[in-house]
């Protein structure tokens, strides 16, 4: 798999702490990343959401899963910046899984009809 430049560069740098790196550096790059998408939140709650996806991984010790998952993230974070991910794919990672209508859908007991199921989509 081919890196992109980010991931290049952050890999050769010579940093002893590359996650808070990584923070720093999506922190840096949010209102552009906010303006670009045209996603109406305000800037500390985006910070809080990654702020708590980074603390997801904290437990992780061993260099090897650490160094892949600051890799994966400068990843992220350039295909975002160059506009390859869209912004459905943005509005799922800050407020997560959202379909509209699920909530008032009915549910059907499990021995019910089709007949059942016709008059339910009507």
């Amino acid at each position: 798999m081919a890196m992109l430049q980010l991931a290049k560069h952050a890999r050769e740098m010579n940093v002893i702490h590359r996650p808070a790196m990584l923070y720093k550096r999506i922190v840096k790059e949010l209102p552009r990343i906010l303006m670009i998408y045209d996603i109406d939140m305000p800037i500390p709650e985006v910070k809080q959401k990654i702020r708590s996806s980074f603390y997801e991984h904290a437990h992780v010790k061993d260099p090897r899963v650490t160094e892949m998952l600051v890799a994966q993230g400068y990843f992220n974070l350039e295909t975002t910046m160059l506009q390859h991910k869209q912004k459905a794919h943005l509005m799922h990672y800050l407020e997560g899984y959202m379909i509209s209508g699920e909530g008032d859908r009915k549910r059907l007991p499990p021995d019910a009809s089709i007949d059942d199921q016709f008059a339910r989509n009507m």
